[in-house]
């Protein structure tokens, strides 16, 4: 693949949401955020200086997808060392946590929504953690100096988008009568265009830039967390909080047609899932048939469908049980599963294979498939800088406005990721204390020659790993433009025949595909929210996009622009 061809048809000019720069760049799904991380870098901080600053931002201008007591995954690349590393601030089961929480007395599932919303939905939350072991490591900034910014912002308010209308027009009915009293003012929905200001958020993040992260963990913060939780049937402890730890992981990656791809390892289950499918993809050569072609929507339908078959089977917490990763992306098994795709028709029921005879030292846990994922919101953004260093994140609440649980006199949202794990206590991603739920997360760098040339990732949790995989195979196997790869309708499913799609699928591809026995769902659905940075070593250029489904804008740093800050 000739990446020179791929360099030539990346645009300067254009929409709102496109920026390029020669000194840094930060993409995010809000443009005060955005904002927040290239006057980070204007001031002579590092790429993950920016990205903490970033992420405290969004906590003040995207409170209903991320905040400050969400997961996260952070993957680093230190230019100097040219190593990736990936910091994982992933939410973890309390330890008091019972293997049946989400069943009834008969021993049905508790439904979604029922489950989500009480005290019992509430891990262990790692993103502030994770934060703070990565400022350590690579941050050249301290962290009060970080959470000025986004101090100021919440000081000053926030401008209500399309996105907080969206999110409380379809999940305001899972807030808390405490969150009610903010989103809701007077019973009254906040709308368009009005500007907010959270003062308890203020007063938070205040308080954490005065005492750091230890005060959410072990002081008076943790308390009043672990407080909310226990009057709403939790079981978060003190305990939980002030022993949870963000591990720093080595990442996974794999080759595809000359690029390496590089994601987190498990339990993130979003990369392991990314590079399965990418080697499938590579076998099939995507690039043959049109972007627009009925053959590459079968393709990557049929591609999700595999992946998605084998995920749940397979993909747990590596502490408690053996992952097949090796197995996973085995040639040989990858041939055996190649045999699913006939173009014909739609295989009716596509179960898991067997990776374990590819991957001899280790067990099978003998437990059950996870059924199918249920959707969910996050957030992704990116920061580059002039060192060459990048660093990207992907965090979450889990679903929209999290447990709907606000905390009371702090202002923010309690995450509800222990619904990420499965509710049938025998399936092999069921509740355990002190497991990490598997997380479909799908922050990724793309290497060529050894250097970088893409970062990405996106919100929407089961559908994630879908958004990644067609924007990264729109650029490299289309050569499409980084924004318009972005944004080229894409479609999801997992198991069974319905497809959700996005505006602009051909109607004859669909035709097509429906006579093969696809059901494609009633009105289409906007898939994910793509942030991105596409790095031209040539020119020595980034090259910032941001997906239009929400109204996030790349934030370009100039080399003259930051010599005169």
């Amino acid at each position: 693949m000739d990446i020179h061809e791929i360099l030539k048809k990346q645009k300067k000019e254009g929409e709102r949401q496109r920026a390029w720069g020669d000194y840094g760049m930060v993409v995010s799904a809000t443009e005060e955020s955005s904002k927040i991380g290239a006057d980070i870098l204007k001031k002579g901080g590092n790429a993950m200086d920016a990205l903490a600053a970033v992420q405290f931002g969004l906590a003040v201008s995207e409170p209903f997808n991320t905040g400050l007591a969400s997961s996260g995954f952070i993957i680093y690349y230190d230019a100097e060392k040219k190593e990736t590393k990936v910091i994982q601030g992933h939410s973890k089961a309390p330890h008091k946590s019972k293997k049946n929480v989400f069943v009834d007395e008969h021993e049905d599932v508790i439904p979604f929504l029922e489950r989500s919303t009480p005290g019992t939905a509430v891990a262990i939350p790692g993103i502030l953690k994770a934060f703070d072991k990565a400022l350590e490591l690579y941050g050249s900034k301290s962290w009060s100096e970080l959470m000025e910014p986004a101090i100021r912002l919440s000081e000053e308010g926030v401008v209500v988008n399309k996105t907080w209308k969206s999110g409380l027009d379809r999940f305001g009915n899972r807030l808390s009568d405490e969150a009610k009293k903010f989103f809701f003012p007077n019973g009254v929905p906040l709308t368009e265009g009005e500007k907010v200001v959270n003062k308890e958020l203020t007063k938070t993040l205040k308080r954490l830039q005065e005492k750091g992260a230890d005060d959410f963990y072990c002081g008076e913060i943790a308390h009043a967390i672990v407080d909310i939780t226990h009057k709403l049937d939790g079981c978060l402890t003190l305990e939980d909080l002030a022993n949870y730890e963000a591990k720093v992981q080595e990442p996974l990656q794999a080759n595809y047609k000359g690029f390496d791809v590089v994601v987190p390892s498990p339990p993130n289950g979003g990369g392991l899932a990314l590079l399965y499918m990418l080697q499938l993809l590579e076998q099939l050569d995507l690039s043959q048939y049109e972007a627009d072609s009925w053959e590459r929507y079968y393709i990557l339908t049929e591609t999700l469908r595999i992946m998605t078959s084998d995920k749940l089977a397979y993909l747990a917490d590596p502490d408690f049980y053996d992952v097949p990763v090796d197995g996973m992306l085995h040639p040989d098994y990858i041939k055996e599963r190649l045999k699913i795709y006939n173009f014909e028709y739609r295989s009716e029921d596509i179960l898991p294979g067997n990776p374990w005879e590819y991957d001899n030292d280790k067990s099978p846990s003998g437990l059950k498939p996870q059924k199918d994922d249920k959707g969910s919101e996050t957030t992704h953004f990116i920061a580059a800088d002039r060192h060459g260093n990048i660093a990207a994140c992907t965090s979450s609440l889990e679903h929209t406005f999290g447990s709907g649980i606000m905390v009371p006199g702090y202002g923010f949202l309690l995450n509800n990721d222990m619904t990420d794990f499965d509710p049938d206590p025998a399936g092999v991603n069921g509740v355990e204390p002190n497991k990490y739920a598997v997380s479909a997360k799908t922050p990724t760098f793309v290497f060529k020659d050894g250097k970088p040339f893409l970062a990405l990732g996106s919100p929407g949790g089961p559908t994630i790993v879908a958004s990644v995989m067609q924007t990264l195979i729109n650029v490299i196997d289309y050569q499409m433009d980084l924004k318009e790869a972005i944004e080229a309708p894409r479609v999801y499913n997992g198991t069974g025949p319905l497809i959700w799609w996005e505006e602009g699928i051909p109607s004859s591809a669909k035709q097509k595909m429906e006579k093969m026995n696809y059901d494609f769902d009633k009105i289409p659905l906007e898939i994910g929210n793509v942030q991105a940075i596409l790095f031209d070593q040539v020119n020595g250029l980034m090259y910032g996009a941001s997906d239009s489904s929400r109204p996030g804008k790349p934030a370009c740093v100039n080399k003259d622009e930051a010599e005169n800050e």
